[in-house]
């Protein structure tokens, strides 16, 4: 098992190019498996979810040709026979579960254990189900895993108990080769979704409304194949830019969706750094001292749950206080306890994390929770005074690609060794 050591107090400078956007390239990797032919999709990341969802793909039948350091990867779905998701593959992945969709549509069965992933929180999949019977599905639960039936998918209308990125995910794909007409209501609006139907559509769907919280979709018989680019990702974007400001740095993060990240833009704003924004690039200078402010998480266009940790760590080392609720996943404060062992103050009450600000962290051993509490810990420890060991750091590799490779190239003192 890997840990990163990180020798903080080090203001960085330079240049950062940002990777694909991993919780677009999983969703677009399943809706491969609608395709009658094969796919070539560029702007990849090499993450650990991709490489299990290339696993799974395999395991159902597809050929799969990955090239992590072009960000390439081939599928060829003619080969899909097989319809079970297996639990050693699903159970370290949430994502997983969006093969769900695309097998009915396709094979008209499935078989997905209950999936795995991060522990923030419950995310129950009970509103994929739900739209998916609507949609003529018979389903029930068996030994862990989802056994799901139908002739064809039909065209409905479902309205969603609230905005789920998945569950709006799930159901597109299913419906883009349902009969009729289907209209998800208060859908979810994420760049991530919307990168979905646009590649959706480069296969011959038909779909209008993405981006919005009513999406149409009128089933076809059949999807084809092409080349497709993944957008970059944001949240990675966004990380960045946090650890050049609480380095008290001046980077630019390269090749980023700058469309996609007012929300993230407004707050360190508001924090008092400066910020410039070109076509795809950002630049960032926190050289001068920043504050704390009260952030909200939001479904897009809000605040970001999946930033709310990297702010946190932020607002440690900022003057005056403020607070984060958390309104998306009952169980996201994981990093707080680990924060607290380098200096920080927090306290935590429900869903809301008060942050009194101006600590001066030290480093320590701290061990990672989950995918984004991990991220703040390394940025905590760019901070921090001495030396900080981050553990259990696999849950890093999910989400974000070579990340000490991408802080040492502008001046970090961080590496990567075996426990």
């Amino acid at each position: 098992m890997d840990r990163l050591v990180i020798e903080g107090r080090v203001p960085l400078c330079g240049e950062i190019s940002i990777s694909g956007a991993k919780n677009a390239a999983l969703p677009i990797m399943f809706a491969s498996l609608l395709l009658s032919e094969g796919v070539t999709l560029l702007n990849v990341p090499d993450l650990r979810d991709i490489i299990t969802t290339c696993r799974l793909l395999e395991v159902l039948g597809c050929e799969v040709n990955f090239s992590p350091l072009e960000g390439r990867c081939e599928i060829y779905p003619a080969g899909l026979a097989e319809t079970h998701a297996p639990y050693d593959l699903v159970r370290t992945m949430r994502a997983s579960i969006l093969c769900l969709g695309p097998l009915l549509a396709k094979k008209g069965r499935a078989k997905v254990a209950l999936p795995g992933g991060c522990a923030i929180g419950l995310r129950p999949v009970d509103l994929h189900l739900k739209g998916l019977k609507k949609m003529g599905a018979e389903i029930e639960l068996e030994e862990g895993y989802i056994v799901a039936r139908c002739s064809r998918l039909k065209g409905t209308r479902i309205t969603f108990d609230f905005p789920t990125v998945g569950g709006t995910e799930n159901l597109l794909m299913a419906a883009s080769m349902a009969r009729g007409e289907t209209i998800l209501e208060n859908a979810a609006r994420e760049p991530e979704i919307v990168d979905l139907a646009n590649f959706l559509i480069s296969c011959g769907a038909r779909i209008q409304g993405h981006g919005t919280s009513v999406i149409t979709i009128e089933g076809v018989d059949e999807l084809k194949g092409g080349i497709y680019s993944i957008i970059s990702d944001r949240i990675e974007a966004g990380t960045y830019l946090v650890a050049g400001a609480i380095s008290g740095g001046r980077i630019t993060v390269k090749n980023a969706p700058v469309w996609a990240m007012d929300a993230i833009l407004e707050k360190l704003r508001e924090m008092g750094a400066h910020i410039e924004v070109g076509e795809k690039d950002i630049f960032i200078d926190a050289t001068s001292p920043l504050e704390c402010v009260d952030i909200t998480t939001q479904p897009y266009p809000g605040f970001p749950t999946d930033m709310q940790a990297q702010f946190m760590a932020l607002m440690c080392i900022s003057s005056g206080s403020g607070f984060i609720k958390e309104t998306i996943f009952e169980n996201r404060f994981m990093q707080a306890l680990e924060l607290m062992r380098l200096g920080a103050d927090i306290k935590i009450t429900g869903d809301t994390a008060v942050i009194k600000g101006g600590a001066r962290l030290k480093g320590a051993p701290v061990m990672a929770s989950d995918l984004r509490a991990s991220a703040s810990l390394v940025l905590a420890g760019l901070a921090a005074e001495g030396r900080t060991i981050v553990r259990r750091v696999y849950h890093l590799d999910r989400g974000y690609e070579r990340m000490e490779k991408k802080l040492s190239g502008v001046g970090a003192r961080i590496w990567r060794e075996k426990e």
